[in-house]
């Protein structure tokens, strides 16, 4: 059944298209005005290992605010998605007030797993799209040091009892993967190829500066090896290895030999922190307020298919939000999808014949790390820098969501 529903979704990439309706501007377009994130540490070891969740999003909200060129008191609210951290909204609200926003701004969390940063985009570009609020701030953010998303107890019985797929919802992410592996014919040859692509993308961006313009540096304190806290500012990306080969990769052991020998600790997405925000309002809103418009939102969409292959939700998400605009693969320049595993990248950009120089440009989260609710921002700040320097305009974002769920955004470069 899954996968007669991935190809029956793939049909809608094919027809021919026209990008006009959706590079027309109009007044009433959801636009992005400011976009940035943190470096991204890892997690339990790195830059970030001390700091709290709190302090992420009080950063990232001050870097916004010092960068977004308006009276911060017109934003009226602020969206952060966060998986691991069920204080999040107080969070949240708390940080905001902290970063310089007056108390007239609301505050929330919001989460979908690794989709989490791109709902809480929808979630305020809806917002104002349907006269709600006029301007509000959307982000992401996770510290995979503190706390993981793994469950506390088994579910009920009787919810179990009535659906195998229920069960799979309880089923660790790295059984998912070795699932993708199996029931596509992937190799381990395939995954660590593609992973080392990603480490080598992600070390040439890093080294040619091109990160320098959606990275915001953060000051925090690192607790060192003597107890005490030193002041240290984060500028780079920590999860990066320079020289990673293919040949490295696999003499890296299986991370789940109890399901199977493809998914490693190398192929595999990096226990990271970090967070990203950008800011939402109308095109006509932009214009009053003299502000350069960096981006259009043009929508969003959810896909479900089985839990146990849940990591190759971008296979039904994608074909989805393309069909909705009468758009193809063709038309997208940068597609940037969720490495949560190499296995379901590699499946992924294959069956939706992703061209390789077109997904994820500067590596994905097996080089920079996926911070679980900040990545789905994350990906929009990159991959609108990306566009920036290329001078392209149509971006595609992607993530794979746990208990089998995909999701995809959809922005148009108005930098060029």
């Amino acid at each position: 059944m899954a996968v007669e529903r991935v190809t029956s979704l793939l049909k809608h990439i094919t027809p021919g298209s026209s990008l006009s309706h959706i590079t027309t501007k109009n007044p009433d377009d959801i636009v992005i005005t400011t976009a940035i994130r943190t470096p991204l540490g890892k997690g339990g070891k790195g830059g970030f290992k001390d700091t709290t969740v709190e302090y992420l999003i009080m950063a990232t909200l001050e870097a916004t605010r010092e960068r977004m060129g308006f009276d911060p008191a017109l934003v009226e609210d602020i969206t952060f998605g966060n998986v691991s951290d069920a204080k999040a909204a107080y969070k949240t609200r708390a940080a905001a007030l902290a970063a310089g926003f007056p108390n007239t701004a609301g505050a929330n969390s919001v989460n979908r797993f690794c989709a989490s940063g791109l709902k809480s985009v929808a979630d305020i570009a809806h917002s104002i799209a349907n006269g709600s609020i006029e301007i509000g701030i959307a982000g992401g953010v996770e510290s995979m040091t503190i706390g993981g998303d793994k469950l506390d107890a088994p579910f009920d019985e009787s919810v179990t009892s009535k659906s195998q797929e229920a069960v799979d919802c309880m089923q660790p992410m790295g059984w998912t993967s070795e699932n993708v592996g199996k029931d596509f014919g992937l190799t381990r040859q395939q995954v660590d190829e593609f992973s080392a692509e990603s480490f080598r993308r992600a070390e040439a961006a890093q080294k040619a500066g091109w990160t320098v313009d959606e990275i915001a540096p953060i000051t925090t304190k690192v607790k060192g090896p003597d107890g005490e806290l030193k002041e240290v500012t984060l500028t780079r990306d920590e999860g990066i290895r320079p020289g990673t080969t293919p040949e490295g990769l696999g003499k890296i052991r299986s991370a789940f030999p109890q399901w199977g020998n493809i998914t490693t600790g190398g192929n595999a997405s990096q226990v990271t922190d970090g967070a990203a925000a950008v800011v939402l309002m109308k095109r006509s809103r932009a214009i009053q307020l003299g502000l350069p418009v960096m981006a259009k939102y043009v929508g969003s969409t959810i896909a479900g298919l089985a839990p146990r292959i849940m990591g190759i939700g971008p296979t039904v998400a994608i074909p989805k939000l393309l069909g909705k605009y009468g758009l193809t693969i063709e038309d997208i320049d940068v597609v940037e999808v969720n490495e949560a595993f190499g296995t379901m990248a590699v499946y992924t950009r294959d069956f939706l014949k992703i061209p390789s120089e077109k997904m994820n440009p500067r590596g994905g989260a097996i080089a920079l790390g996926h911070p679980l609710g900040a990545t789905g921002t994350r990906q929009i700040v990159t991959g609108l820098s990306e566009l920036r320097r290329t001078k392209k305009k149509i971006l595609l974002t992607s993530m794979c969501i746990g208990t089998g769920q995909g999701m995809a955004g959809l922005f148009v470069n108005e930098q060029l």
